[in-house]
């Protein structure tokens, strides 16, 4: 009796053991198609919500992404709500926070519609339109837990991807290394992202030579393999109407054909529909996730089966996305021409310290915002010593250092006007920059900036520009109160020009601040056709004169955007001393101005914000030089000494040696990038209003304006009517293109 016990319980442990090695295993492969790959995601959903196990994971560009995630332990779930809250134009386009950009950058970058490399005094093209250096700050944080399996099979999920060699056109397998390194290879599709160096071989978009990677799934053992296919099937002539559209099609002949193939090696093909979509329809993700699980569900009878042949549940812990982390060293290599000091000082961390992991990449965009460098690869190690992580990263300088940048502009103080810049980096020094404006058109101008980068030590710049307009405005503005020429003129017709030279130290404190101090010479001449003198044949001269100052200057700036800001605060304060002037005022004796501009904006839901804004500034002395007064009136940006706009009131309509002004805009983003703006300003504006206590009184100048704005990538095209029912007179203001 014993023994025939004994022999029924080696039986059935034999038994158990013979199914236990029967299970078979399941592979999944998942194609490149750029945003149809959020169809995976829906895919996804439905193998979870049946507990299938997955022994191995393969994919290809955005299947490789989502299939390293999903591999990395994240449920089909979680990955829906990750990539529904992602702004992928930021991801895509390699946007930084402003904030992320140094104040040189913030002041003179955003002004151009077009920039190219002009090394050799040819145009080279980039090598992408993004670095993805988004991506791979996302993809590691995601696999932060992960972050020290070098070989993908110890992954909780198995997992492969194939990228291109760009050099020999080969498909390779990426099966070990750096897991956010080999899946951002494997999707750098190309002209939108540069392709990726690791080890010194350059890879591009794994779509190029093996979009569906059964065949290597195959391999690994596999017996049964589901995979799921968002490539594009052949269009028919109504189709191809574009150049673009002709060059996706052609390269489609190769994928399509090889699927034929691929398909056969498939157990159960998954294929949802994407016939309305493109491989950047980011922002119809929900649709093409949906679409993904309603293909999915299509296969449900096959997919059940395959469940019924497992007797392992799939397990899988919930994935806490990293939120903080202490940084105890920082190992960085790489650098040539920038030294440690510098990246130490743009990265922003303290060892030791705690910081959110949003401060982290706070600190990483910061160092790629100079765009100094290509790529800054990187990795956290643990500390062996202690809690908390090692940075350690390879980073990659680049070579472009020179330049061109285009725009055009039109507004109705300067006219029309084309903007040609050279910019040069590195030309006498590692971290100085040098850059040029040449401005044609109605009012020729020019813009000569040079600035040597220390960071948080002294930064030495020398600026020049020159600037001029034609326009009818306040005679108060060139001439002296109780004037005898003031009679019976309410507007006088001047031709003004201003050259401005500044050469000054700058340094940064608590991150956001810049104080300048400096000393300037300017040249302002004021000239009318409107008043005729006698010993002047053709035009009348209220100012030449060379003035001489010192200035001080302290600058805070965290807008989210410099034209339709939607959160952040701004503080632009400047006194100026002059101490001299040439022959032509005669009568010069030194005085100060002081001026300072506030703003602040903040967001009621994510399409409508408020900007409060808040100006003045006064004259402290002589008041015999009336030439840099301050003027109020109009719409535009502040270029040259102390004018402002107003709504209600036409260009420089308003003068006086001292003035208060206050402006509430309401922005109403009813379309993406399409502005409907509200907005009111009030002012009091005249001589020695500080000294009378006018300043505090209720306000003598009021105006209002309603308009509509459109991002584009020249600019904002504007359009706004204003009233004053002050004069009850109004004006259009209309404005296209960066301010420049």
């Amino acid at each position: 009796m014993q023994l025939i016990i004994l022999c029924v319980f080696i039986f059935n442990i034999s038994n158990l053991h013979a199914q236990k090695e029967e299970q078979p295993k399941v592979g999944l492969v998942l194609s490149g198609g750029g945003a149809k790959g959020f169809a995976h995601i829906g895919a996804l959903k439905v193998i979870d919500s049946l507990g299938i196990k997955i022994d191995y994971v393969a994919g290809t560009s955005m299947g490789a992404i989502i299939g390293s995630l999903y591999a990395t332990g994240y449920s089909g779930k979680q990955l829906e709500e990750l990539f529904n809250i992602i702004d992928f134009n930021e991801l895509i386009n390699d946007e930084f926070p402003r904030s992320s950009k140094p104040f040189y950058e913030r002041e003179n970058a955003e002004k151009y519609a077009v920039s190219l490399p002009f090394d050799n005094f040819k145009i080279n093209l980039p090598s992408g339109l993004s670095r993805g250096q988004n991506v791979y700050n996302l993809l590691y944080q995601l696999m932060i837990p992960v972050s020290e399996i070098r070989d993908f099979e110890q992954l909780p999920i198995p997992f492969f991807c194939i990228a291109t060699n760009i050099e020999t056109g080969e498909s390779v397998v990426m099966d070990k290394g750096s897991l956010p390194e080999a899946v951002t290879a494997s999707g750098a599709l190309p002209s939108l992202f540069q392709p990726v160096t690791i080890d010194d071989t350059i890879y591009l978009d794994g779509g190029v030579t093996n979009n569906f990677p059964v065949e290597e799934l195959r391999a690994k053992g596999m017996d049964i393999i589901i995979g799921v296919d968002v490539q594009d099937a052949l269009k028919d002539r109504e189709s191809l109407k574009s150049a673009p559209e002709i060059l996706v099609q052609i390269n489609n002949f190769r994928t399509i054909n090889a699927m034929k193939s691929k398909v056969s090696l498939t157990d159960i093909y998954i294929k949802p529909d994407i016939t309305n979509f493109s491989v950047i329809s980011f922002d119809e993700g929900r649709d093409i996730i949906a679409n993904g699980e309603a293909a999915a569900r299509s296969n449900m009878m096959q997919l059940i089966e395959v469940k019924n042949q497992q007797n392992e549940p799939p397990t899988r812990s919930i994935l806490q996305i990293q939120d903080s982390l202490k940084i105890n060293a920082i190992n960085i290599s790489g650098n040539e021409r920038y030294t440690r000091s510098y990246l130490l000082g743009k990265l922003k961390f303290k060892n030791g310290e705690y910081i959110s992991y949003s401060d982290f990449k706070e600190g990483i965009n910061n160092l790629i915002a100079t765009n100094n460098f290509e790529t800054f690869r990187y990795r956290l190690e643990p500390s062996k010593s202690n809690s908390g992580h090692n940075l350690v990263g390879d980073i990659r300088e680049s070579e472009a250092s020179t330049f061109l940048k285009l725009g055009v502009h039109y507004d109705g103080l300067y006219k029309s006007a084309a903007l040609a810049n050279i910019t040069k980096k590195r030309l006498l020094f590692n971290n100085d920059i040098a850059s040029l404006d040449v401005i044609l058109g109605d009012n020729s101008r020019f813009n000569f900036d040079y600035f040597i980068d220390k960071g948080f030590y002294l930064s030495i710049g020398i600026k020049s520009r020159f600037n001029q307009f034609n326009k009818n405005v306040n005679p108060l503005l060139a001439l002296e109160e109780g004037s005898p020429l003031l009679s019976g003129l309410n507007k006088i017709d001047v031709e003004l020009t201003d050259f401005t030279n500044q050469i000054y130290v700058q340094t940064i404190f608590r991150r956001d601040f810049a104080l300048r101090l400096g000393a300037e010479h300017k040249r302002l001449k004021i000239t009318s056709e409107t008043i005729i003198d006698d010993d002047q044949e053709d035009e009348f001269t209220f100012d030449n004169t060379d003035y001489f100052s010192v200035f001080g200057n302290l600058v805070f700036d965290d807008y989210d955007n410099p034209y339709f800001p939607k959160s952040g605060f701004y503080f632009n304060g400047d006194f100026h001393l002059y101490l001299n002037a040439s022959d032509f005022n005669a009568d010069f004796e030194q005085f100060s101005i002081a001026k300072a501009d506030i703003g602040y904006a903040f967001s009621f839901s994510d399409r409508v914000a408020l900007k409060t804004e808040t100006s003045g500034g006064f004259k402290i002395g002589d008041n015999s030089t009336t030439a840099l007064g301050f003027g109020l009136g109009g719409y535009g940006n502040n270029f040259i000494n102390n004018f402002h706009s107003f709504y209600g009131y036409d260009y420089l309509e308003l003068s006086g040696d001292s003035f208060v002004k206050a402006t509430f805009t309401l922005d109403y983003e009813i379309f993406k990038k399409h502005h409907i703006l509200l907005a009111a300003n009030y002012a009091n504006i005249e001589d020695r209003i500080f000294e009378s206590g006018e300043w505090f009184t209720s306000p003598d100048y009021s105006g209002y304006a309603v308009g509509y704005s459109l991002e584009t990538f020249l600019g904002p095209l504007e359009g706004k009517y204003t009233y004053s029912p002050d004069t009850g007179r109004s004006y259009w203001f209309f404005n296209l293109g960066f301010w420049f």
